[in-house]
């Protein structure tokens, strides 16, 4: 099944919203490849208001551009047709597009011009910073996450192998029977684009080697802790701490690779711990590891830091539509894969993926905090796949 023909929970989302009266900006933000640009394809086809779609382009799209496909759009606005469409995907190749916008969604605000507007991105720091700086109280979020095993099993007919392997990108789908053209593609069209365009490109990046190297240093050590210590050691840079929290931070906001903080109530030992990496999709974690499907999934290591990985992504991609967070725990030898924090909800997350694991950790956490609910992830209440497949509840 190709990926046009698969349509995600988000495309009712856009429908739903943009058919109804004005009231927000609709922003669909996501990481590179998951998939935007087709949700908003897929969601224009089921509106049948008037509607204009331009795409943001790194040379040719400026403030004046902006300005002319709103103008656009409104002309498509009349006495028959007294309601349009405006979509802009990709709208942070635009320079200073949230003024643009703050000022031509207020004019129509201004003038009841019922010009409902979409607009698409990278889920960049810096999107989050106009979205924020430029038009507050005048957007929702829609948030497109990287696929999960359901949808890779429903769209693309992946086992549960090859989704641990190959992951959720929609588009890689259609090279997993070519190795080693699907390895070119998510490092040409993923990785390096998603740093050099969506991190380096669009921040203070004073240093983009260093910022590469963090992140294939990092997806390789998915699922592991590492302090920042070891990683300036291993990247033999002249850095600091707080450069690479910064970077991690950017490479976080990309959806790439994030640092999992310790559960503790206590805020600022928190922020000190060091953090366990994490990949977003565990594609990012093979295509730097290479080619070598079988030693990956078959050797126990290997594979239980790929599974841990694959809970690990999965639980990300919820937390961020669910808004709960996800951290990791750890308190002398004993510890925990996963803490999911939701108001006075408490779970605890311990994955059995192969390798030999003691569950010491899980009892001593619950000693500390006996309200926390335990999930096994891999037993008999709550087996891997079905886990992946969303049929277990996590609070």
């Amino acid at each position: 099944m190709t990926v046009c023909l698969y349509e995600r929970s988000v495309v009712n989302t856009l429908v739903d919203r943009l058919e109804a009266p004005r009231r927000f900006i609709q922003m669909l933000v996501g990481p590179r490849q998951t998939g935007k640009s087709t949700a908003l394809r897929q969601a224009v086809k089921k509106i049948s208001i008037p509607q204009h779609i331009a795409l943001a382009s790194i040379d040719s799209s400026s403030r004046d551009w902006l300005r002319a496909q709103w103008t656009q759009a409104r002309n498509m606005i009349s006495p028959d047709n007294p309601v349009a469409l405006l979509i802009i995907d990709e709208v942070q190749l635009v320079d200073q597009w949230s003024a643009v916008v703050k000022e031509l969604w207020d004019e129509d605000s201004w003038s009841g011009i019922d010009l409902r507007v979409a607009l698409s991105g990278p889920s960049s720091l810096l999107l989050q910073k106009g979205l924020k700086e430029g038009l507050t109280g005048r957007f929702e979020i829609i948030r497109s996450t990287h696929w999960d095993y359901l949808e890779c099993r429903s769209a693309f007919g992946y086992s549960l192998d090859d989704f641990l392997f190959f992951g959720g990108y929609p588009a890689s789908a259609q090279l997993i029977s070519d190795k080693s053209r699907w390895l070119d593609y998510m490092n040409d069209a993923v990785i390096e684009p998603s740093i050099s365009r969506d991190v380096i490109s669009l921040d203070e990046v004073r240093k983009p080697a260093l910022m590469r190297r963090l992140f294939y240093l990092g997806a390789p050590y998915s699922g592991q802790e590492l302090s920042y210590r070891k990683m300036l050691g291993q990247l033999d840079d002249a850095g600091n701490a707080t450069t690479l929290a910064h970077y991690l931070e950017l490479l976080n906001g990309a959806g790439l690779l994030c640092g999992l903080q310790k559960y503790d109530p206590k805020l600022l030992r928190q922020k000190a711990s060091s953090p366990r990496l994490m990949v977003y999709d565990t594609s990012l974690m093979t295509a730097v590891y290479g080619l070598n499907r079988e030693y990956l999934l078959t050797d126990p290591e290997r594979r239980g830091h790929l599974v841990e990985s694959a809970v690990g992504a999965y639980l990300l991609a919820r937390s961020i539509k669910e808004r709960f967070d996800v951290y990791w725990w750890r308190e002398n030898n004993s510890e925990v894969d996963f803490v999911l924090h939701n108001g006075e909800a408490v779970t605890a997350i311990e994955v059995k993926s192969g390798r030999v694991k003691s569950l010491k950790g899980t009892t001593e956490f619950l000693r500390q905090y006996p309200h926390a609910k335990l999930i096994v992830v891999g037993s008999n209440d709550a087996p891997l796949e079905q886990f992946l497949l969303g049929n277990t509840s996590l609070f």
